[in-house]
């Protein structure tokens, strides 16, 4: 799990209640919990001793809407990826105490540790290797994405999440009226073009099963091998989303710099390689080209709710402790990445021009330009 060679021992109610369900649910006896690093206020993680000498990781979510969503993703997401070597195995649930038990992957850094570190060889294998579980785990599953829906419908108590693909056209639409904050008006063409991205990213055009959040903290690097970690987002996306996350890179982490363009284009090509497996046609250029610039689109107008507003009250780290990026530094960067990939095709005009006018707004932001990770600086 993120994190896991971080933990210390954990004793309390807690802890021994969150325990006693996973036992239960397991159906064989677990004990010695200790407390993971990679929880958060969404969920904890605990590593427990297993009667056979072993260990098995549980999660456990807080009682309300989001982590009972959060829940239903993983385990219905943790058991459509079970199997493939690429995730922790799926073992054992609670739906009433929204617990899950998955296997154990050991201790490790993230690609997050060694992107943030110092050696570049482990960082850029780490990337490629990245690339390949991600597209990997895509194509392994291509037959089980029929099977995600009834998981989720299986594991959730209450209303269900609303799915991320509506969320995320409604975010894209409002793109105009979250530039206006800035005093950027709207070119005129733009609602056509920005509907035209929102129907391009939408889950049936080209769908793979996904663990949502791709972000470098939550994939354990073991040897030579990456490991998918975190399945609370968890669902069936465009290939172009996943596409576009590498491209960009990252496309909605804390720990996000750049990548040398020829890793980049390393680390996509292999993912593309794998999704061609299930979907011949990506092999061609007038399919991938366009599509993966409208999955950069769509995450960038849905940065412009969380990562703008947040750069309108003030510039400051994304993670106060780790290294990170500005807020304002990587606004500009997503609208200068977004800008690039337009004009070199020629494609959607009014949007490149809402990119160029939005920079042009924030000059006075002095914001540097975004580097490079610092293990490959």
């Amino acid at each position: 799990m993120p994190g896991v060679s971080d933990h210390r021992d954990v004793a309390g109610p807690d802890a021994a209640a969150v325990m006693a369900v996973a036992s239960a649910s397991l159906g064989r006896h677990l004990s010695a919990p200790m407390l993971l690093a990679g929880g958060s206020d969404r969920s904890v993680l605990l590593r427990c001793r297993d009667h056979d000498g072993g260990s098995v990781v549980v999660k456990a979510y807080p009682r309300t809407a989001e982590g009972a969503g959060s829940f239903a993703a993983e385990a219905a997401g943790l058991q459509i990826a079970s199997g493939t070597g690429l995730a922790p195995e799926f073992l054992a649930a609670d739906t009433d105490e929204l617990v899950v038990v998955m296997s154990d992957l050991g201790s490790g850094p993230t690609m997050a540790d060694l992107l943030l570190g110092t050696s570049a060889a482990a960082a850029s294998s780490a990337v490629l290797g990245w690339a390949a579980a991600c597209g990997e785990l895509s194509a392994a599953t291509s037959g089980r994405r029929g099977d995600f829906g009834p998981l989720v419908t299986r594991y959730t108590r209450g209303p269900a999440r609303r799915p991320f693909a509506d969320e995320l056209a409604e975010s894209i639409l409002r793109a105009p009226e979250r530039a206006a904050l800035l005093g950027v008006t709207r070119p005129a063409g733009l609602a056509d073009e920005l509907a035209d991205v929102a129907s391009q990213v939408r889950p049936d055009r080209y769908p793979v099963f996904s663990p949502g959040d791709l972000c470098p903290d939550n994939n354990l690097v073991t040897g030579a091998e990456v490991r998918l970690l975190d399945f609370e987002a968890a669902g069936i996306y465009s290939v172009f989303l996943a596409a576009a996350y590498i491209r960009m890179p990252f496309s909605t982490c804390w720990c996000v710099f750049r990548l040398p363009a020829e890793l980049s284009l390393a680390a996509e090509s292999i993912f593309r390689r794998a999704v061609c497996g299930p979907w011949p046609a990506l092999a061609d250029d007038r399919a991938w080209q366009p599509g993966v610039r409208r999955g950069i689109a769509a995450w960038t107008m849905n940065s412009m709710g969380w990562l703008l507003r947040a750069s309108l009250q003030r510039d400051r780290p994304l993670d106060d402790a780790r290294t990170s990026p500005s807020t304002r530094q990587l606004m500009r960067h997503r609208w200068q990445v977004l800008l690039a990939e337009l004009e070199s095709a020629g494609e959607l005009p009014a949007l490149a021009e809402l990119m160029r006018r939005l920079l042009a707004a924030t000059t006075g932001w002095r914001a540097a330009a975004l580097p490079l990770y610092p293990a490959l600086r």
